[in-house]
């Protein structure tokens, strides 16, 4: 049984930094490309940065230069570094594998872990 599990989120001040977890089991992790997704109230999911087993990156316009998504293949875990977040920045944030690129798509998703930056 896959399970992906967040963790990291929590109430920061605009301009502070977060690190957001997910631990992996149930799935052959070094070999995925593993994504961080977000969603906001009232608003569609959102892709925003992805990691390949070759550790090849990706990251939405929104979040480039702001966050830095890496993997722990000894310990099942992928992260995403927060830093400069933003009010709008606040959503839930979902890991996913595997990840197809081209659709954006994945089988298996968390739960979710709440962001919340205040202004």
């Amino acid at each position: 049984q896959v399970q992906l599990v967040e963790s990291g989120g929590g109430l920061v001040q605009a301009g502070g930094s977060l690190r957001l977890s997910c631990a992996a089991s149930g799935i052959t992790f070094t070999i995925n490309t593993m994504g961080w997704y977000r969603q906001a109230p009232g608003k569609q999911r959102e892709s925003i940065a992805s990691i390949t087993s070759g550790s090849t990156t990706y990251y939405a316009d929104s979040v480039k230069g702001r966050f830095t998504i890496s993997r722990d293949n000894a310990q099942n875990t992928v992260y995403l570094q927060m830093n400069s977040l933003k009010p709008e920045d606040t959503a839930v944030y979902y890991c996913a594998a595997p990840v197809r690129v081209s659709s954006w798509s994945a089988d298996y998703w968390g739960k979710g872990t709440l962001v919340t930056v205040s202004s």
